[in-house]
């Protein structure tokens, strides 16, 4: 959402993509439940301890920055979001991913990745996982999660980002490159209890030796 400044509209709403797929099947699968608020908009090394008007005026730019539009793609609004901890906290949860970064080669190949959060934290809700394009990979958690653990995309959905829970790990699977060119993206790491949010780097590599087996296999078929 974003907030605008005018005498009629106070708050303008946006779908995303995958909101506006629930809204066309109807009222029964589109529900609001729950929301969350971010300042992706926010550049707090604007903060200026040395401001000469004083403590007053420290954040002076931070609070005259202009607000941004709704976003409507979901892989890229609510990155940061705001988050609510114990009252005596003295350190935020850290996400760590183990691998950091995953390189494949194409057609059917694993790797585990395994979550855990420094200084506490997600330990009953698990963890939210999202693979920007389903083109390189298909991902699965380990079935503890909140909500679907398993990749579901279908074989008609094109470069279209999926999303899993899970409790401390999650395997990713490469797919066959139907283009036979690497493809590189993201998945996003996000705690369901603390907000903290890490990325992991995935490359999917091409295999020629794939791509002309594949070729042999339509020329010969009947």
């Amino acid at each position: 959402m974003g907030y605008l400044d005018n005498s009629s509209i106070t708050v303008d709403a946006i779908l995303t993509k995958k909101g506006r797929e629930l809204l066309a099947k109807g009222r029964d699968f589109f529900t609001i439940s729950q929301f969350a608020l971010a300042d992706d908009e926010v550049d707090y090394e604007l903060w200026n301890p040395a401001h000469p008007l004083g403590s007053d005026y420290y954040g002076v730019i931070i609070e005259n920055m202009p607000i941004v539009e709704a976003v409507t793609d979901e892989n890229y609004s609510l990155r940061y979001k705001l988050l609510t901890l114990p009252k005596n906290t003295i350190r935020i949860p850290i996400i760590e991913t183990n691998p950091t970064s995953v390189t494949l080669p194409e057609g059917g190949k694993r790797q585990t990745v395994t979550i855990s959060t420094i200084n506490g934290g997600n330990e009953t809700l698990g963890y939210t996982v999202t693979l920007l394009n389903s083109d390189a990979a298909t991902i699965i958690g380990d079935g503890a999660g909140i909500a679907n653990n398993e990749d579901m995309v279908g074989a008609t959905e094109d470069r279209r980002s999926v999303t899993i829970s899970t409790n401390s790990d999650f395997t990713i699977t490469s797919k066959i490159l139907a283009d036979n060119t690497d493809i590189s993206t993201k998945l996003f790491i996000i705690g369901n209890e603390t907000g903290g949010r890490s990325e992991i780097t995935l490359t999917v590599t091409n295999n020629d030796d794939i791509a002309v087996g594949n070729s042999l296999d339509s020329q010969f078929s009947v």
